[in-house]
């Protein structure tokens, strides 16, 4: 892999392309061997579906017990690893959790290599989803400090659909089984851990050109733009009583992704009703996320092409719904 993660101390077997995060984070979920019956693992509620699903699966598979909380609201870094302390804490028979780094509902950014720290001194392995924070913060995967990553190349590096990685430390390739008993590949490689068949292999020769037009604007100045672009229209409408925003201030919990509720909007009727006014009305498209245990949402993703105009514009648009 190339870009960002590829600047830390890499070596070969440790990285694979899969077909999406999605195949990644379900590589690392589905292989994880070190599971025993009585266990028990651990997510959050702002993980992705997809991933929470695969957690749910290894009660029947693994004959373990499945552990939820709910990250805290607003969010801070200080009540954010209260919450990792605390589920881990209450639920002492954890041996394996699921971490979002940038959260898809909410944007929100978890201080991950806290986090990994803190369930490595209880003996709890974090599989790592990576998706959203590759290419829209700066990282490395020795900063994440996490054994176990998926990422994705199709959001924030802007390569093509279908296309991701799965990163597994070499010291820990032994945690995860070889896919469906494969014979094909070494068993030291990660390269035994994903067997998807023939892959597309167009989309994966596009992955260097995506990289390095990553690399050519720079993860430092993508990340200080997106950044800007969010803070913009947050500081318009934070002061608004309507508008609820999400996601917090703090430099180091958010990048891009900000999500925000009107009118104390929860259900998703509202929230269906509300991203379609502000596509209709004001030519403005948003997201509605659910799964969040204190109710859906709309998500705000401003992308490097967008203009200072663009996010004033929904600036204006929420000054106007609000009132």
């Amino acid at each position: 892999m190339r870009a960002s993660p590829r600047r830390s101390a890499l070596t070969v077997g440790e990285v694979a392309f899969t077909r999406g995060a999605t195949e990644a984070m379900q590589v690392l979920i589905g292989g994880y061997n070190r599971l025993k019956a009585g266990d028990a693992v651990l997510y959050a509620d702002l993980d992705y579906p997809g991933m929470q699903y695969a957690m749910n699966w290894l009660a029947s598979r693994r004959g373990v017990r499945v552990a939820r909380f709910v990250m805290p609201e607003p969010a801070t870094r200080h009540n954010v690893l209260g919450a990792y302390a605390a589920a881990l804490d209450a639920n002492p028979d954890v041996r394996m959790m699921l971490v979002t780094h940038c959260s898809h509902k909410t944007g929100l950014i978890v201080p991950v290599a806290e986090i990994v720290a803190m369930a490595r001194a209880r003996g709890v392995d974090v599989l790592l989803d990576a998706a959203h924070s590759w290419g829209q913060v700066e990282l490395t995967v020795d900063s994440l400090g996490a054994d176990f990553v998926g990422f994705t190349l199709q959001k924030w590096i802007a390569g093509p659909v279908g296309l991701g990685a799965v990163y597994i430390r070499k010291s820990r390739l032994a945690a995860v089984d070889p896919m469906m008993g494969d014979e094909d590949n070494p068993p030291d490689s990660v390269l035994s851990r994903v067997h998807s068949g023939t892959i597309n292999f167009a989309a994966a020769l596009t992955a260097p050109a995506a990289l390095d037009f990553h690399d050519s604007i720079g993860g430092a100045n993508k990340a200080a733009r997106l950044r800007y672009l969010r803070d913009r229209w947050v500081t318009a409408v934070r002061g608004l009583r309507a508008v609820q925003i999400l996601t917090p201030d703090d430099r180091d919990l958010a990048a891009g992704i900000t999500s925000f509720r009107l009118n104390g909007g929860v259900t998703s009727d509202q929230n269906q009703r509300l991203i379609e006014t502000l596509r209709d009305r004001y030519g403005l498209f948003t997201a509605r996320r659910t799964g969040i245990a204190r109710g859906d949402c709309v998500r705000v993703t401003p992308a490097v092409y967008n203009s200072p105009a663009d996010v004033d514009r929904l600036a204006a648009a929420l000054k106007e719904l609000a009132g």
